[in-house]
């Protein structure tokens, strides 16, 4: 069989340089010793899941603290996946966590395209130099004929796929792809694979260690009928053109390395490294399950920019969860950039990577507590003009008076920093109180009379002017007056002897005031608010009860 014919016939790509041609057009990098290239390559969905951030930052960080390259592919091979602005999403939401790319798709690079649809030339030389060498072959196998297929090997309990007996176009004649191709026949193009399942060996995997691979004895299609390359067999001609040393992806794809060692072997490429990591999992109940993007809002990369969590928070969340030694490294240094860490793709974990929502919130409050006012402020800003209500826009009309409030709320210049905010959408609504009066009160502890008297007679004894001390005096003498304790050692002694104490009598003027049981200082709240605002909502109150 003229096997060069064949392949002019199979893929008549006028575009079809010589293979050394892309040699040369993509030389080796010009790298320091160490250096490594890592690359992210999703699919252009427009989800993107807490998983790709998670290797993301992998291979961010391998790449940059050793001089090396991380590039951004889009693997759009599956056109029916596509949606329209996806890859602005890629980079908006890494963007947002940090995570910065040197070249790739929408951006500059001498490796590219970088976008697989536009590489169909590459594929097709590279394809047609294996048919000519006897390595691949057309199948005209309809999606019926590999149905039946499936279905006896099922039944049979055999091992599923295209490979022996079951590659019915392994071995056709010339005269049969001939007069397949004369009757307009749909076709795609096979590895004619050389392994057997029988033989195994040990594959050292970057993050799981040494493991054991069967080699692969599958067929598997490396053109579709478009003539558009599998992930398999585009991958493995991307990385070596993009001049990939260490690809670090999911655990999922481990049953497809056979295949992958395969056809870098048959290609002639060097294999880069490779690194599985685990899948990142919750619990439910008392199961623990893989985050899903459909059952978990939380999987999606958006959930954390409209809740408002502060990138370098979720970004040390993540790193808690990708380096064991991370967080006993944080302790040491908490006050140095994660950039310093010294990220080892060695200490990445090698069973599932559990997602603690409260343990992200905890990181998150005691990030947001470092920072400044103006830094709170700015963040709550930008987050407000994206994702907040027209009400929550509103609340930075003063920003002076929105900055009063957050160091309150804050503790600025206290004794010890709040770590009351956990993200921005919860932020805004704990100081809402500030600029909405409007809010439903908390319960009341005591009959409606006697929390309407109270109210009554502070709100006739309250003085804007007064300094706390003062202010204080003036919440005894109301507490005096209807009957509670002022005396915290007295009323502990006897509580019975008193219907409660100043404490009691506090909460009421806080509940009136800002709606809630629990605030920081109430008399800096009303000093916040002013004269006006406070006494309106203290006869508010009055009037409800």
């Amino acid at each position: 069989m003229d096997l060069k014919k064949l392949a002019n016939a199979l893929i008549p790509d006028e575009n079809v340089k010589p293979l050394e041609y892309y040699e040369e057009l993509y030389p080796l990098r010009d790298l320091p010793k160490g250096a490594e290239v890592t690359r992210l390559a999703p699919s252009p969905t427009g989800f993107m899941h807490l998983g790709n951030l998670y290797v993301a930052l992998a291979n961010e960080r391998i790449a940059h603290q050793n001089g090396g390259v991380f590039y951004l592919r889009i693997e759009d091979t599956d056109e029916k996946r596509k949606v329209e602005g996806a890859v602005e999403v890629i980079h908006a939401s890494l963007k947002y966590f940090g995570v910065a790319f040197d070249e790739g798709a929408d951006l500059c690079g001498n490796y590219g395209p970088y976008y697989q649809r536009q590489r169909a030339e590459i594929y097709h030389a590279f394809a047609k130099d294996l048919i000519e060498k006897g390595l691949a072959y057309p199948c005209f196998c309809t999606e019926e004929d590999l149905e039946k297929t499936r279905e006896y090997q099922t039944e049979n309990k055999l091992l599923p796929g295209y490979y022996g007996e079951f590659a019915k176009c392994r071995n056709l004649s010339e005269e049969e792809i001939y007069a397949n191709l004369a009757a307009g026949k749909p076709y795609v193009i096979r590895l004619k694979s050389q392994g057997d399942v029988d033989v195994k060996h040990t594959f050292h995997d970057e993050v799981k260690g040494d493991i054991t691979v069967t080699e692969n004895n599958q067929d598997v299609v490396i053109l579709k009928s478009d003539g558009i390359p599998t992930y398999h067999f585009a991958h493995a001609i991307d990385d070596h053109f993009m001049r990939t040393t260490l690809v670090i992806r999911g655990e999922e794809w481990l049953s497809s390395l056979p295949i992958h060692i395969e056809l870098f072997k048959t290609l002639g490429f060097r294999l880069p490294k490779y690194g599985h990591n685990c899948s990142i999992q919750k619990i439910d109940g008392e199961t623990r399950r893989k985050l899903s993007k459909r059952k978990d809002p939380e999987a999606s990369l958006t959930f954390y920019r409209e809740q408002g969590y502060h990138p370098e928070a979720v970004r040390t969340y993540m790193m808690t969860l990708l380096n064991s030694n991370f967080e006993e490294w944080m302790l040491k240094f908490s006050d140095k950039p994660l950039d310093e860490f010294k990220y080892s793709i060695g200490k990445m974990g090698k069973s599932g990577a559990l997602f603690d929502i409260l343990k992200l919130n905890d990181i998150s409050k005691t990030y947001m507590s470092k920072l400044s006012e103006v830094e709170t402020y700015d963040f709550l800003y930008a987050w407000a003009q994206e994702f907040g209500s027209e009400e929550q826009k509103g609340y930075f009309a003063d920003k002076e008076y929105m900055l009063k409030a957050l160091a309150l709320c804050m503790g600025v210049g206290g004794k010890k920093r709040r770590k009351d905010f956990i993200c921005a959408k919860q932020a805004l609504q704990t100081v809402c109180y500030f600029f909405n009066d409007g809010f439903k009160n908390a319960e009341y502890r005591f009959e409606k009379q006697t929390v309407k008297r109270i109210l009554q007679d502070f709100a006739a004894e309250y003085t804007y002017a007064d300094d706390c001390s003062a202010w204080f005096e003036k919440v005894k003498a109301v507490a005096a007056k209807n009957g509670f304790a002022t005396d915290m050692k007295a009323y502990k002694a006897d509580p019975t002897a008193y219907p409660g104490n100043v404490s009691d009598v506090a909460e009421m003027l806080r509940i009136a005031t800002t709606g809630l049981a629990n605030t920081p200082d109430l008399w800096t709240i009303m000093q916040i608010l002013g004269e006006e605002k406070t006494l309106a909502r203290l006869q508010k109150a009055i009037d409800t009860l």
